[in-house]
């Protein structure tokens, strides 16, 4: 990528996390005030009412609420870009690429932040640093592929079918449930379990916990399969909304 578009994507996206700190008054408060509200609501439903938790549930959901909320912002936030600028491509001739990267930076920043705070209330609980941080970010450079691969994906035809965006918001909230973020799959009957352990979202979200919660090492294996997925992904993405932008500039109003 040539050096002034990355300085280009490296502005807008600091632009970006300025603009949106301004419109709210909590601020930098409110990346954080968010995802917390969510965990509380998820906690209190699954572990305090329905008493089907166990005992280790809150680190089980901080872990995979934290790293969920990042991939579905990514997929979000990422897939209307190019539909939410239309104006913009309209009147300026930039690669229409950019429109994602910058949500997707904006977003992973924002994660950092998060995951920061994160790694703190883990540690207060007793799950302290281990070696196998190490692995954190090849966990994390796989998570983001996947999520831009998705994001580029359902940003190349979102302009296009606007209404779709309340279905994709949909089918996260039941990726969502089906990938282990709030319940721990060995609550799931087996051939069910299965099933869904082939969900990359899972996979990545085992390993995440796995090492910031029991100190292990992830299943390289499965993480090469879900890279390679990812990096297919992530490249099919990108050749679609290439192929589609000359029609992009069209469709504003």
């Amino acid at each position: 990528m040539p050096q002034h578009l990355i300085e280009l994507i490296l502005f807008s996206t600091y632009a970006e996390l300025r603009a949106e700190r301004s419109r709210s008054y909590l601020g930098l408060i409110w990346w954080v005030a968010e995802p917390a509200m969510m965990m509380a609501a998820f906690w209190l439903v699954f572990d305090v009412i329905l008493k089907t938790g166990g005992p280790e549930y809150l680190p089980f959901l901080l872990v995979g609420l934290t790293v969920w909320q990042w991939m579905k912002s990514c997929i979000t936030h990422g897939g209307y870009a190019i539909w939410t600028n239309l104006g913009l491509i309209r009147q300026a001739r930039l690669p229409v690429l950019i429109f994602p990267f910058v949500q997707m930076l904006a977003d992973t920043i924002k994660f950092l932040y998060i995951f920061a705070l994160l790694l703190v209330i883990l540690w207060l609980m007793g799950y302290l640093p281990n070696l196998q941080y190490l692995a954190l970010p090849v966990v994390f450079a796989i998570t983001l592929l996947f999520s831009a691969g998705v994001g580029f994906l359902v940003a190349a035809v979102v302009p296009f079918i606007p209404d779709l965006r309340f279905v994709i918001e949909q089918i996260l909230t039941v990726v969502m449930f089906l990938s282990g973020v709030v319940f721990a799959l060995d609550a799931v009957p087996s051939p069910l379990r299965e099933i869904i352990a082939l969900n990359p979202v899972a996979t990545l979200l085992d390993a995440a916990r796995g090492i910031l919660m029991h100190g292990q090492w992830p299943d390289w294996w499965a993480l090469a399969k879900v890279a390679m997925i990812s990096a297919a992904t992530c490249i099919a993405g990108m050749a679609v909304v290439l192929r589609l932008a000359p029609r992009y500039p069209k469709l504003a109003v």
